[in-house]
C-alpha cells in the first residue's frame, strides 16, 4: 500500500486533476467529497476517454463527474487474496485503502502481489505498471 493517499475535491476541475497526477506521478486519484468522504477515483484514462476524446474543456469539466457509481474500497486489515479477490471482481488494478471512513492510502495490483509468496510475480507487475 502507498500510504498518505492525496485526494482530488469533486468540484475540482479534471485539468487541476490531471496536474495533481501528473505532479505525484501516479495514474489513480481518490475523489474526496463533502467531509472529504471518498466518491470515487479518477485516472488519467478517464480524463482522456470522458474528457479529452469528447472535446470536453477539462478546465470546465469537474472531477466528481467522473466517479462511477459508488468507490469501490479494501479495508487496511483486507489480505492480499481479499485485495485480488477485490479487483477482481470489480476489474480494476488500484483500491482505496479505508480504514474505518478514513481514506488512509491506495493499494495497486503489484502492491499485492508483492505480499504473495512469489516475489517475482509483484516485480513483474511493478515493472509492467510503471512508465
Amino acid at each position: 500500500m502507498t500510504g498518505g493517499a492525496q485526494c482530488v475535491q469533486g468540484h475540482d476541475s479534471a485539468l487541476e486533476a490531471a496536474r495533481k497526477l501528473t505532479e505525484l506521478e501516479v495514474g489513480a486519484l481518490p475523489i474526496c467529497g463533502e467531509n472529504n468522504r471518498l466518491v470515487g477515483v479518477v485516472t488519467d484514462r478517464d480524463i482522456v476517454v470522458k474528457v479529452l476524446a469528447k472535446g470536453l474543456d477539462p478546465a470546465e469539466v469537474e472531477t466528481g463527474t467522473l466517479a462511477q457509481g459508488e468507490a469501490v474500497t479494501i479495508g487496511a486489515d483486507d489480505d492480499a487474496e481479499q485485495i485480488f479477490t477485490t479487483m477482481t471482481q470489480h476489474k480494476v488494478r488500484r483500491l482505496p485503502v479505508i480504514d474505518g471512513t478514513a481514506l488512509v492510502g491506495v493499494v495497486a495490483l503489484a502492491d499485492a502481489a508483492r505480499a504473495l509468496d512469489t516475489p517475482d510475480a509483484g516485480r513483474l507487475l511493478e515493472a509492467l505498471s510503471t512508465d
